[in-house]
């Protein structure tokens, strides 16, 4: 006997039992999704299009944290540019026209960036920890060659570990509409929200501890001086600390309000449908809608870490501005030798 229609994380009917025939209406999200994925794409695209530019047609040597946001802003350039594609699915209210490998790749990309800005981030500010707190050893430990063995290392932990995205996301044809699964399709949903929350333990938890720790010693390594008067390190000492502060109060942003209000909801909304599945009574359907709509509030949140990146990159970096001068001076200069 077939199951009434329910909602599965797309806000779309489907005919199975697992979340117990609730039926809620989400036609916000056709508006929020595709607003906020256009304004992400056009932000962030000139963005990081820009820090790639300066990057690598300004920026003469590289460090370790150049090497770093380098790799970041490619990880931001190859999410953004799938974002047309999602703007058009949910404009035409999860009607997905395209075929499934593409939706795939699309869904493994997001999760790339998102995983892959949080490892970049965190390599930034463990290097710039080892900067501030150990200025001298760390120039024996940190250096160009072995940032980019650091790089290589993380995508390949990136693509390995989302690499059972290309597995779960897939579409399904219901109706004269065909849905483009955001997780899964709800039979496999119990393995993968198994897997989700063990990348969620591994690629956030496990590096925003990280994180916190560095710039909880950082600040302490940064007052301590203070208070002893460490600060008569001349100009350049003051524009490295000023730079320290800058940075943490970036990363900690782009943590506090892209990556954990994400995780946070999500967890709960998969946490309540599973809870759900398992026994109804456990989780109202009320509790299961407030749930998702929390979750779904947040993903546009997540998209926007692809224009908080670069941000890091010009207010935290003192060599871009005086790149960008360079730039500037040397077109007025070609300008009036013409």
């Amino acid at each position: 006997m077939a199951s009434p229609p329910s909602s599965d994380d797309n806000g779309t009917k489907f005919n199975l039992s697992d979340l117990n025939h609730c039926d809620f209406e989400e036609d916000f999200k056709y508006i929020l999704l595709p607003v906020s994925y256009a304004l992400v794409f056009l932000v962030g695209l000139g963005l990081n299009a820009t820090a790639l530019y300066v990057i690598l047609f300004r920026t003469k040597r590289w460090n370790p944290s150049t090497i770093f946001m380098f790799n970041l802003s490619v990880c931001d350039s190859l999410y953004i540019l799938t974002l047309p594609f999602l703007i058009y699915y949910y404009a035409d209210e999860n009607d997905w026209p395209f075929t499934e490998p593409l939706c795939k790749l699309i869904r493994f990309l997001f999760y790339s960036n998102l995983y892959g800005s949080i490892l970049f981030l965190t390599c930034i500010s463990v290097y710039r920890f080892l900067g501030v707190c150990y200025p001298v050893r760390s120039l024996s430990w940190v250096s160009a060659s072995r940032s980019k063995m650091v790089s290589t290392a993380v995508w390949i932990c990136v693509l390995i570990g989302q690499a059972p995205v290309l597995y779960f996301s897939r579409t399904k044809d219901m109706g004269t509409e065909r849905v483009c699964y955001d997780t899964t399709s709800p039979e496999l949903f119990d393995d993968f929200l198994f897997y989700s929350s063990a990348v969620s333990v591994l690629m956030f938890a496990l590096p925003f501890i990280v994180v916190m720790a560095c710039y909880g010693l950082m600040l302490r390594k940064l007052l301590s001086e203070s208070e002893t008067g460490g600060e008569t390190g001349g100009v350049a000492s003051q524009r490295s600390k000023q730079k320290s502060v800058k940075m943490i109060i970036i990363v900690l942003s782009a943590f506090m309000l892209c990556f954990l209000p994400f995780h946070l909801t999500r967890s709960l909304y998969y946490s309540f449908r599973y809870l759900r599945q398992v026994n109804p009574d456990t989780v109202s359907c009320s509790l299961l809608e407030a749930s998702s709509f929390a979750y779904k509030v947040t993903r546009p949140l997540a998209s926007a870490n692809s224009c908080v990146d670069p941000i890091l990159y010009f207010l935290a970096g003192q060599d871009v501005r005086s790149n960008l001068k360079k730039s500037k001076t040397s077109k007025r200069n070609a300008n009036n030798t013409s």
